[in-house]
């Protein structure tokens, strides 16, 4: 018990210290290359906070537990979405930059309609499938590049001038930055994760309440890191960038992989009015909540505390949900 409460601490500082890093190396490159914040959030930034939706959901598939798979990538969307861009949009609403945003948007609802289908029609998901949703992101990936070196962006002549060598970091630096804060984020969910369980275990939490806590959320833990992180700094659009391709990668990277890995069916544990929970609840709230997020972001070029407040609201009537069905 002691060990594991010392684990836990350092998992929390881990996340803290990665986040911080993270965020700095990601600035880094973006300022570097004048790349849009939203970009670099959507991209590179996802893929390192996905990581701990990819190893725990990776490790289950490979161990004949899709199921898990399956609800750490729907339960992930839902809580970056929100609680995660719900705080950001609580506590600092603002405009955002929609000609990024849009690219992400599109390929998340594409991938998401592909997701419902196959879950209303079949309720299987299927090697093909997994091979599908990992070409999509190979072609979100690549038409990204692409978009950056067609249309870089360019920064004003007085702000190339004022830059001194003290001021401006290595490449190098920021990609070690980058690097390191990945693992460290990587690394600390992991250990909040275990430990947090062992110690909900001791105390005699239920399984039910350890899976939704420390599961659920403790794998979107470095979203919610980088977001607070980039408001700390002043950095609103990274992390919005950040949720929404976080929400894509646990579709169509960590979803797909598993599907890869170890085709699975989708959980039949929980039952509304004689209806599969999942299809009722979990993706129908998912579709809404991404819906709410970004397509009012998209034509306003904003988002607003009134959207933030709201999800806040729907998030915790989600989670009260869960535990009396």
């Amino acid at each position: 018990m002691v060990l594991a409460v010392f684990l836990f601490i350092v998992g929390f500082v881990c996340l803290i210290k990665g986040g911080d890093w993270f965020v700095d190396g990601a600035v880094g490159i973006a300022e570097r290359f004048h790349l849009p914040e939203l970009l670099i959030g959507a991209t590179i930034v996802s893929i390192g906070t996905t990581l701990p939706e990819v190893m725990v959901s990776a490790g289950s598939a490979l161990s004949g537990h899709g199921e898990i798979a399956y609800g750490n990538a729907i339960g992930s969307v839902i809580c970056n979405t929100a609680l995660i861009s719900a705080i950001t949009a609580a506590v600092k609403p603002g405009p955002v930059e929609n000609r990024s945003m849009r690219q992400p948007v599109i390929f998340f609802f594409i991938a998401a309609i592909l997701y419902c289908a196959t879950a209303y029609t079949t309720r299987y998901f299927s090697r093909p499938m997994g091979i599908l949703m990992l070409a999509i992101f190979v072609t979100y990936m690549v038409l990204n590049v692409v978009q950056v070196m067609r249309h870089p962006e360019s920064a004003p002549v007085e702000e190339e001038e004022a830059k001194d060598d003290k001021k401006e970091s290595s490449l190098a630096k920021d990609l070690i930055l980058l690097i390191v804060g990945a693992v460290l984020i990587a690394v600390g969910a992991r250990l909040l994760i275990d430990n947090g369980t062992k110690i909900a275990e001791a105390l005699g939490v239920p399984e039910s309440v350890i899976a939704l806590t420390f599961v659920a959320l403790g794998t979107s833990l470095p979203e919610l890191i980088t977001a607070i992180t980039s408001l700390i700094k002043g950095h609103g659009s990274l992390s919005l960038g950040n949720v929404i391709g976080a929400n894509l990668f646990n579709l169509v990277l960590v979803s797909g992989l598993s599907m890869t890995l170890n085709p699975f069916s989708i959980p039949t544990g929980k039952l509304i009015a004689g209806h599969n929970a999942s299809l009722v609840l979990d993706l129908p709230i998912m579709m809404f909540v991404m819906a709410f997020l970004t397509l009012p972001a998209l034509f306003r070029a904003k988002v607003t505390r009134f959207q933030g407040v709201t999800l806040l609201v729907i998030y915790f009537a989600y989670c009260v949900l869960q535990f009396v069905i």
